[in-house]
């Protein structure tokens, strides 16, 4: 992923916004991680899809398990897809909520497309400014 039959969808700028590959007699767009952001729909459609659904939402805080006892607050760093048989890859790192005096944080490479355990926050995770003990 993304395969051959996949358009590139951009923004009037060149910024992807993610792709649209044919599902049947219909399309599905899928954003930057590769996530469907439509079901089969006609290619008007998934477009339009793709410029609401932006990539802004790649700024947000982001929930990464299995690093530690409880969930770790992330930032998305980069997105790199799939590309003539490279893998690609999602770098995030422990959000340091821009304190920019802070050592650097702790940086993890996953695999793209996003992976189950990369994930948006849940209103019963942990606060990540409170230290657990």
């Amino acid at each position: 992923m993304p395969r051959p039959d996949w358009t590139p969808h951009r923004r009037d700028d060149g910024e992807l916004l993610g792709w649209i590959h044919p599902a049947g007699d219909d399309w599905v767009g899928v954003d930057v991680l590769g996530r469907p952001v439509t079901a089969a729909t006609e290619w008007l459609e998934a477009e339009a899809a793709l410029d609401e659904h932006g990539i802004a939402w790649l700024a947000d805080p982001w929930m990464l398990e299995g690093e530690d006892e409880r969930p770790l607050r992330v930032r998305i760093l980069e997105v790199t897809p799939d590309e003539d048989g490279v893998p690609g890859r999602i770098v995030v790192k422990i959000d340091d909520f821009g304190d920019m005096t802070r050592p650097a944080t702790a940086q993890f490479i996953l695999a793209w497309p996003i992976p189950d355990r990369l994930r948006t926050p849940r209103d019963d995770d942990p606060d990540p400014r409170t230290i657990s003990r």
